[in-house]
């Protein structure tokens, strides 16, 4: 039977090849893409209405805004004059809040809100609030970091619907701006918000009307990262790597397995990392520790797929060097990739469902691992304490003296 080296003799070939094909087609969807997000959405696909009837001044002074969709029936309308942007929010409201978020990354922590509500007395009430973290004794309001002009903002309702209207004064033009979007149908306790019952993200660009809010195709972008991500890293390699150690017994089915599936988890970690470069590029996405070791575990992964090719042969005096390089690079590389896996849902707020799919994930891997390592251990113990046999080589009668007396 041929070695499972003589085989590999193709594989450079066809590895650049896949990968080849993979990152070109990988960059044509990203440019249809952007190609895509860069369509007019002209005003007329706002609602006609007349805001300037129960909004007070200044804003119904404002003569013309720029108004866009941006998500389900919420409608944002926005002017500038000098240093001065309005923005008008509307949304369908019955009770509860509204509220819109200004990010730096997309993310709810750390970005600063303006959230208007008509309290149960039918009065209206605007306060802006800082978000610092998910908790709600970490929403705190009349804090933040938009800088609100002197104009006071305001709150009104038209039939069905909430208007916020707020006036920004920054002498640093917008440009694509991360917007929260997010609504209740609880009224606010003593200023404490109570939790969203939905919420969306999405980009808008505030540097000129030609161009309306970037597609929701990012949101599902940055779902596909964190799918692919736990797919690749979290299920893909860890069995690669289960089936390495404790089925090399299967020789050589096991090498041609582990080379195959890891050669498949490689793509998907490939496929990860190339999807938050997307999302970094056009989020403006912020997150340097997950960010790091994104690229740290694709370096690893890199590392190893070219030690696959550069694997000595069995009586090569540097093969157990090159074991030792290759297992423990291939440990790191896997504990790493679930460290950034917690990170990058803890980053994005993914909920409980999220958790508790790689909880079990993870618990089941974990599991397995147990399992075969007490079966290997007690195999192992096994041989140790079976008896040793010794081959003793036949004596011949030439092998005795002979100059014994015979008797």
């Amino acid at each position: 039977m041929a070695k499972p080296r003589s085989w590999t003799q193709i594989w450079p070939c066809i590895v650049g090849v896949f990968i080849l094909n993979f990152v070109l087609n990988f960059k044509i969807v990203a440019l249809a893409d952007d190609a895509g997000s860069n369509s007019i959405v002209s005003e007329g696909d706002c609602k006609n209405t007349n805001y300037q009837l129960f909004l007070p001044p200044p804003y119904k002074n404002i003569s013309s805004t720029i108004c866009k969709p941006v998500w389900h029936s919420y409608e944002l309308r926005y002017t500038k004059t000098g240093d001065t942007t309005t923005i008008i929010l509307s949304a369908p409201y019955t009770v509860g809040w509204v509220g819109i978020g200004f990010s730096r990354d997309g993310m709810m922590a750390g970005s600063s809100a303006m959230v208007g509500w008509i309290n149960k007395h039918g009065h209206a009430k605007v306060k802006q609030f800082y978000l610092r973290g998910r908790r709600q004794s970490e929403v705190i309001v009349d804090k933040g970091e938009l800088p609100l002009s002197n104009v006071p903002a305001a709150v009104a309702t038209n039939g069905a619907e909430i208007y916020i209207a707020f006036q920004l004064q920054t002498t640093i033009p917008f440009g694509k701006q991360p917007i929260l979007l997010a609504f209740s149908t609880k009224h606010p306790q003593n200023h404490h918000l109570s939790k969203h019952v939905d919420k969306t993200a999405v980009i808008f660009d505030f540097s000129s009307g030609s161009t309306g809010p970037v597609s929701n195709g990012l949101m599902h972008m940055r779902k596909s990262h964190g799918i692919v991500g736990i797919i690749g890293w979290g299920l893909i390699l860890p069995v690669g790597a289960i089936i390495a150690r404790y089925f090399r017994h299967k020789d050589p089915l096991w090498f041609y397995l582990h080379s195959v599936i890891q050669f498949v988890g490689f793509t998907f970690g490939l496929s990860t990392v190339l999807l938050g470069l997307q999302l970094y590029r056009k989020m403006h996405v912020h997150i340097p520790a997950h960010r790091g070791i994104g690229i740290f575990v694709l370096v690893l992964s890199i590392l190893q797929t070219l030690a696959f090719f550069l694997r000595p042969d069995k009586d090569s005096k540097y093969r157990n060097i090159w074991n030792l390089y290759h297992s423990w690079f291939g440990r790191i590389g896997l504990f790493f990739a679930a460290l950034n896996i917690v990170l990058g849902m803890r980053a994005a707020g993914a909920g409980n469902d999220w958790k508790v799919s790689y909880g079990f994930l993870v618990s089941v891997i974990l599991v397995a691992v147990i399992v075969l390592e007490v079966l290997a251990y007690f195999k192992r113990s096994e041989k140790r304490s079976l008896p040793q046999t010794f081959q003793m080589d036949s004596v011949g009668e030439d092998n005795f003296p002979n100059n014994l007396a015979k008797g």
